[in-house]
């Protein structure tokens, strides 16, 4: 119920009036909207334990669904697909905006849960990109959305199938918005038995029919198809499906390149130069290096880590002076193939206290950014590029807002 109770509080009174008022069942006489915010809050909390317990759990799992696109990731996906702008911009607070979705756009807001959905799988172990043909047409007409339908029924033997194909936006670092296309899929899966309790509360086994879902975007100025799915061989039929039947293309498998890291510039003390023009919320006070992991060129199975807390006045390279050898020498029989970056924010606004990214970067390819929120990955992508870490062109940033 604390989720529950969070949203009450958080919601305009008026918002939450409107919003029971589509509801099928009554309020109870205690619930008066006249009264002041806090008593109108408490009267709900009071409420929910009148309803009947399908209509009590049905209302939980909606609000809990509002709630998951209330935050800044799920505000984004929701900008990203809203059709009518004007009003959601006058609309105030995330659970407000989020619940005005619902109630005026609720396919659109069915595409947001899409959208987030991709956009925190993205880069992930669930993850894929293809390199495509650049700048092609996705159709979204009903015959062409019938056939990419059909063959993914044949391929998965199944006939319960939906397919939504819409347009949104991605942000790339230096604030550009790029279009692309999203192709969300929900399939029935192999029926499968699962303990619960008949309605006379006895333990039974039901027979149950899980729903997988998979998304694929398709961004026309870089030619990329970007697969989310569980499985490695599911993402490429996927990519293959949507190539031939919603682009007339042909499909030739070719793996979209990982980002690269490189952490050579860490082999001697680095300033990690700043960006005087940057906006006050990705203003940088100071970087502390952590930890550095050695690996010698002729002993690849060997490695050395040193973790520097900087608490006696020393740095990184002062131990690893003395524990791997001169800067020359450690360019010459050593790399680095692990950093953990401490990187500390200037407060904001009245607040004294600074943010702090811990970052993990492993060479070639991997990096922590991935968990962080979008916000966060704007400050670790931008720099990680300014400081020669983060190798290639600028990377999207999910769900960033474009205003």
């Amino acid at each position: 119920m604390a989720p529950v109770t969070s949203f009450f509080r958080k919601t305009p009174v008026p918002s939450l009036k409107a919003y029971f008022a589509t509801k099928p069942f009554t309020l109870p006489a205690t619930v008066s909207w006249t009264g002041s915010d806090g008593d109108v809050v408490e009267t709900l909390i009071a409420a929910m334990d009148t309803f009947l317990e399908a209509d009590r759990e049905a209302l939980i799992l909606e609000i809990n669904r509002i709630i998951a696109l209330a935050d800044e990731p799920g505000q984004n996906a929701l900008l990203s697909v809203v059709s009518n702008r004007v009003v959601f911009d006058t609309v105030a607070g995330g659970h407000n905006r989020a619940l005005w979705v619902l109630m005026n756009e609720p396919v659109n807001f069915q595409l947001a849960e899409d959208v987030r959905y991709n956009d925190e799988k993205r880069r992930g172990r669930m993850w894929q990109g293809f390199v495509v043909e650049k700048h092609k047409l996705v159709r979204k007409d009903q015959f062409s959305r019938d056939a990419f339908t059909t063959e993914i029924q044949k391929k998965f033997n199944t006939s319960n199938v939906h397919v939504d194909v819409f347009d949104r936006h991605r942000v790339t670092l230096d604030r550009a918005s790029h279009r692309l296309v999203q192709v969300a899929v929900y399939r029935e899966g192999r029926p499968d038995d699962a303990l619960g309790f008949d309605a006379a509360g006895k333990l039974q086994r039901h027979l149950v029919k899980p729903v997988f879902e998979a998304s694929l975007t398709y961004e026309p100025g870089e030619g990329v198809i970007e697969v989310v799915a569980g499985d490695k061989d599911i993402r490429v039929a996927m990519a293959s499906m949507m190539g031939r039947t919603l682009m007339d293309i042909e499909f030739k498998g070719e793996i979209l390149p990982a980002r690269e890291y490189d952490l050579s510039v860490l082999m001697v003390p680095f300033d990690f130069p700043t960006d005087p023009r940057a906006p006050a919320d990705q203003v940088i006070e100071r970087v502390q290096v952590r930890e550095l992991r050695f690996q010698p060129l002729d002993l690849t199975g060997q490695r050395v880590t040193l973790e520097c807390d900087g608490s006696g006045g020393e740095t990184i390279w002062d131990m690893a002076d003395r524990h791997i050898g001169p800067a020359a020498q450690r360019r010459d029989d050593w790399s680095i193939t692990r950093a953990r970056l401490i990187v500390k924010l200037a407060p904001q606004g009245k607040s004294r206290r600074s943010r702090s990214l811990n970052l993990t970067i492993t060479v070639p390819h991997g990096c922590n950014l991935k968990g962080m929120t979008p916000a966060e990955q704007l400050v670790g992508e931008k720099y990680l590029r300014d400081w020669g870490i983060l190798k290639g062109k600028l990377e999207v940033i999910d769900g960033a807002d474009s205003t």
